[in-house]
C-alpha cells in the first residue's frame, strides 16, 4: 500500500534593499525586444528586470537604465521568452516553475507548477498558434498554447498541457522552429533528441557530442539545427538526414551561449574560455574571436534577428555588457590575428553578491563577504546590515565578535542568490531560548521577563502586521515589540518532500497586512508558526539535569550532593544563589527552594520559592567550578556544558565559599 509522502513546511525571507536595481551573483538569461529597444534579464537573484537597452551619446549607468523590475520568483530564474509582440514574457525558474508576466505592468499573470523539479530552459513557436515548450531536470518537457495561458485568472487556473516522452536525462536546453513543427532538446544524455509536436512522437536522436549539450539554435523550416556542448564543440545537424554534417571547433573549453540570426547564415557562440565568437555557415572552419570576456560568458543576446548590430552578454559576474558586431563586409580572411573589441559599448553594472557567510555563535548575527572583499555583520532579528567592516580579514572579524556563550541552531542561511536567505524549518527554529538581556539591544532592566525565544520573537516580528497576529497586549511575550522588520522583506512559503521542494506561497512583510493576502496566508502557513503568530502559544523550555557538590577543597560538615533540573539558559549567577541559601546557609534549612532548579537529595525531591534575601555581590560569597575551571556568574548552564564539561554525562558543578 502506498503512502503519500510527509510534507514540512519551511519558512524562508530574504534580507536585502527595498529596491534592487542591479543584478547580484549570475545574470543567467537575456530577451531582446527589439520595437521598444528594451532588454529583459534573469539571474540567480530571483528578480526579473527591464531596462531601457537604446544608443545614447552620453553614458548611462545601471540605475539610470533600469525600468522595472518583476518579482515572483522564488529561485534562479534560468530562461526568458517574449511572445504575442511582445505584450507577454514567459519565465523557467529553479524553483519548479513556469510564469506568465505582463510586459507593460509588470506582473506575474499565472504561474504554471506542472514540472517537478528546476526547469531549465524554454523554446517558442510564433507563428500560426503561439506555442511555449518548458523543460528541466525532471526530463519532461511540456508544451504550452501561449493564447491560453494568457487568459489564466485565479478563478480561472486550469490548463491543459502536451508533454513530449522519452528522454532520460535532465534537459538543459531546447529550441523549436518558428512554426512548430520540430522540436529538439539536449541533455546530459550527451544526446539531440526530436520531437514533431504535432504529433508528440519522437522523430530521431542525434549522437556525437560527448558532454552535455547546452544551448541549441534551429533554422526556420525546421531541417537544420546547431548545438553547443560542454564538450568544447559546436555541431551542424541535418535534421533529415538525421546526422552532423559539420563540426565548429574554435572554442578550448565547454561552449554554452549560442545565437543566430534569421537567415541562419552565422552563428555566435559564448565559451567558458570567455571568448565570443562568429563562424559563417558557409564556413565552418573559419571562426573570428568577436571579443574576450573578464569570465566565462553564460548567454548571448542579438538585438535583431535579422540584421543584428550587437550582441548582449552575460557571464559569472552580474554585470550585462552590449558589444558592437563588425559587418560582414568589413572581414579580413587574409589576416591571420583578427580585429576584437576591447570593450563593451555599454555596461549594466551589477551589485556585489554575497559569497561567503558564517553564524556568529549567538546565533543572532551572521558575518558575510562579497564578490567584493567587503565585510557585513547582519542582525537576523532585525531583518538588516548592522555594520559595513570594510575589506577585512573575515576571519578576524568573526574572532572580534565571539562572545563565550552556547546558543542552539534554530536558522539555516542560504546565499545562493546573492543575497542573505534566512530559512526556519518547525525542527529547529524554537530551539534558542535566551536571557532577554541577550535578546535585548537595549540598555534597559529585563528581570521581569527573563526569558526570550529566538524563533519565536522573529516569527512574531516577521508577521506583525498580519491582522490575524496576536494582539493582546496584556500578555506580553519576553521583548514584545522590540524588533519590527523592515516592510520590503520577502517572505516565502516552501513545501518539502523527501524528493523535493515546492514553492506554495510568496508576500512581503508590508504585505501580509492586505486582506486578501492575508486570508490566503493563513491558509499556507503551517501549524508551528500559527501557535506562535496566532495564538501566542510557544514550545516549553528545554531542561538540563546537574549535579551540585562541594569542591575537594571544600570540607563540608555534612557532604550534600545534589541532583538537579532547570531551564538550560539559568544563568551561574542563579546557581551561586541556591547555593548560598539552600546548602551554605544553616539558618535557611528549612526554606523552600528556588523554582528555578528542582534538587533530588537520596531520591527525594523539593521545589518552592527563594524566600531569604540575596547578597546582590553573590559572586565575592560563592565560587562554582566544572572542570577545575572558575565559572562566571554570567554564564548560562547550557554555556558551561558546551564550552567546560563537553561531556554528554550530567554536568558537574562544584561550589565552595569565600572566606
Amino acid at each position: 500500500m502506498q503512502t503519500n509522502p510527509k510534507k514540512k513546511t519551511q519558512i524562508s525571507f530574504i534580507i536585502r534593499d527595498e529596491v534592487e536595481y542591479r543584478h547580484r551573483s549570475f545574470v543567467n538569461c537575456l530577451a531582446f525586444d527589439p520595437l521598444e529597444e528594451s532588454l529583459y534579464s534573469g539571474g540567480s537573484d530571483m528578480i526579473i528586470r527591464k531596462w531601457d537597452a537604446t544608443s545614447d551619446a552620453k553614458p548611462r549607468g545601471a540605475s539610470q537604465r533600469h525600468l522595472m523590475s518583476m518579482e515572483h520568483h522564488y529561485d534562479w530564474v534560468n530562461d526568458l521568452v517574449l511572445c504575442s509582440n511582445p505584450t507577454y514574457l514567459i519565465s523557467a525558474s529553479s524553483d519548479t516553475t513556469v510564469k506568465v508576466w505582463n510586459t507593460k505592468k509588470g506582473f506575474c499573470m499565472s504561474t504554471l507548477r506542472t514540472h517537478k523539479d528546476c526547469v531549465r530552459c524554454l523554446a517558442y513557436c510564433s507563428q500560426g498558434t503561439e506555442m511555449i515548450a518548458s523543460a528541466g531536470l525532471d526530463r519532461c518537457i511540456y508544451l504550452w498554447d501561449v493564447n491560453t495561458l494568457t487568459k489564466l485568472t485565479a478563478i480561472n487556473n486550469t490548463v491543459t498541457t502536451s508533454s513530449l516522452h522519452g528522454s532520460k536525462n535532465s534537459i538543459y536546453s531546447i529550441a523549436m522552429n518558428p512554426d512548430g513543427k520540430v522540436v529538439v532538446a539536449g541533455s546530459t544524455e550527451n544526446v539531440l533528441r526530436i520531437w514533431d509536436p504535432r504529433t508528440c512522437k519522437k522523430i530521431c536522436k542525434l549522437r556525437g557530442h560527448t558532454d552535455n549539450v547546452r544551448a541549441i539554435q534551429m533554422n526556420r523550416d525546421g531541417t537544420q539545427c546547431l548545438s553547443a556542448s560542454s564538450d568544447g564543440t559546436i555541431r551542424l545537424w541535418s535534421i533529415g538526414q538525421q546526422r552532423c554534417i559539420g563540426v565548429i571547433t574554435c572554442h578550448s573549453d565547454s561552449v554554452w551561449a549560442l545565437q543566430t540570426d534569421s537567415n541562419f547564415s552565422f552563428v555566435l557562440s559564448g565559451s567558458r574560455d570567455r571568448s565570443c565568437c562568429r563562424t559563417f555557415m558557409n564556413d565552418l572552419n573559419s571562426s573570428e574571436v568577436l571579443f574576450q570576456e573578464d569570465s566565462p560568458i553564460q548567454r548571448l543576446q542579438t538585438n535583431d534577428s535579422d540584421r543584428p548590430t550587437h550582441v548582449w552578454t552575460t557571464t559569472w559576474s552580474s554585470n550585462i555588457n552590449r558589444w558592437p558586431l563588425k559587418r560582414q563586409e568589413s572581414f579580413d580572411y587574409g589576416n591571420d590575428i583578427p580585429i576584437t573589441f576591447q570593450q563593451p559599448d555599454i555596461i549594466l553594472e551589477g551589485a556585489p553578491s554575497i559569497r561567503q557567510h558564517a553564524v556568529l555563535n549567538d546565533r543572532r548575527h551572521v558575518v558575510t563577504r562579497d564578490t567584493e572583499n567587503n565585510i557585513h555583520i547582519w542582525d537576523i532579528l532585525q531583518g538588516k546590515k548592522i555594520s559595513n567592516e570594510g575589506k577585512r580579514n573575515m576571519e578576524d572579524v568573526i574572532k572580534e565578535n565571539f562572545k563565550k556563550v552556547f546558543v542552539p541552531s534554530w536558522f539555516s542561511v542560504n546565499v545562493k542568490s546573492g543575497l542573505l536567505e534566512i530559512t526556519l524549518d518547525e525542527s529547529d527554529v524554537f530551539s534558542a531560548w535566551v536571557s532577554a538581556k541577550e535578546a535585548s539591544d537595549r540598555n534597559e532592566e529585563t528581570e521581569s521577563k527573563p526569558l526570550a525565544n529566538f524563533g519565536g520573537l522573529l516569527l512574531r516580528s516577521l508577521f506583525e502586521l498580519w491582522p490575524y497576529s496576536f494582539q493582546d497586549d496584556e500578555i506580553e511575550s519576553p521583548l514584545h515589540g522590540y524588533f519590527h522588520f523592515p516592510k520590503h522583506i520577502p517572505i516565502l512559503i516552501w513545501n518539502y518532500t523527501e524528493d523535493s521542494g515546492r514553492p506554495i506561497f510568496r508576500t512581503t512583510v508590508k504585505d501580509t497586512a492586505n486582506p486578501t493576502e492575508s486570508a490566503m496566508l493563513r491558509d499556507h502557513l503551517p501549524q508551528w508558526v500559527l501557535d506562535v503568530v496566532e495564538h501566542n502559544q510557544f514550545p516549553k523550555f528545554n531542561k538540563m539535569p546537574f549535579v551540585l557538590q562541594p569542591h575537594p577543597s571544600y570540607v563540608s560538615k555534612a557532604f550534600k550532593r545534589d541532583r538537579l533540573s532547570a531551564t538550560e539558559m539559568l544563568q551561574i549567577r542563579k546557581v551561586m544563589e541556591h547555593v548560598y541559601e539552600k546548602i551554605l546557609s544553616p539558618q535557611d534549612q528549612n526554606s523552600e527552594p528556588n523554582d528555578s532548579a528542582h534538587s533530588s537529595n537520596s531520591n527525594h525531591d523539593k521545589s518552592g520559592y527563594f524566600t531569604t534575601p540575596i547578597p546582590k555581590n553573590i559572586e565575592d560569597k560563592v565560587e562554582l567550578y566544572c572542570n577545575d575551571q572558575k565559572l562566571e556568574p554570567d554564564m548560562d548552564l547550557r554555556t558551561v556544558k558546551h564550552f567546560i564539561w563537553k561531556q554528554s554525562a550530567d554536568l558537574l558543578i562544584h561550589y565552595k565559599p569565600i572566606k
